[in-house]
């Protein structure tokens, strides 16, 4: 994963719909202001220091059509770079991510974000809005609309008998 400078390329995943990309740069522990990111209307241009052994990360992406940087949006997270990037013609599928047709070990398809083109005009509800998600980031705290759990464990007169319970027939 080392490039020709001595930085490494950080794995980075991606999926499609007609008028917008999913993009994941998987990397863990980058800072925000350390994590340097410009896109433009053929590339993505990545830097950061991150991972666990805190190792300089580069990756530039040349699209295999044009984006619309102005209206894409990324947030820096504690695990990875998740962006959602606008194309800049809407329509079919791209054959693939990047220009060059050459097959590329750090990257990979995106399979929890991934659709078929055929069910592309199907209402997508799970699109990334990242100001919902940010808004719903904060304020995690247990115990709220749990129930108390503790003496719930089995008890014979709580048991009902199953119908699987019953013995099997010999067989012939």
């Amino acid at each position: 994963m080392a490039g020709t400078n001595g930085k490494l390329h950080p794995e980075v995943m991606w999926a499609q719909r007609d008028d917008k990309l999913f993009l994941t740069i998987n990397l863990a522990d980058v800072r925000k202001k350390d994590a340097k990111i410009e896109l433009k209307e053929d590339k993505l241009i990545f830097s950061g220091n991150g991972g666990p052994e805190k190792h300089d990360y580069e990756a530039e992406i040349e699209f295999y059509a044009a984006v619309k940087p102005e209206e894409s949006k990324y947030t820096v997270q504690a695990r990875n770079i998740p962006m959602v990037i606008k194309k800049k013609e809407s329509g079919p599928y791209w054959p693939r991510l990047i220009k060059n047709k050459q097959k590329v070990h750090w990257l990979k398809t995106d399979f929890a974000k991934w659709k078929d083109e055929d069910d592309s005009d199907i209402d997508d509800k799970e699109d990334m809005n990242f100001e919902e998600m940010m808004s719903q980031m904060g304020g995690f705290k247990g115990g709220s609309g749990m129930q108390d759990l503790e003496g719930m464990e089995a008890s014979p007169e709580n048991e009902e008998e199953d119908s699987d319970d019953e013995e099997l027939p010999d067989l012939e």
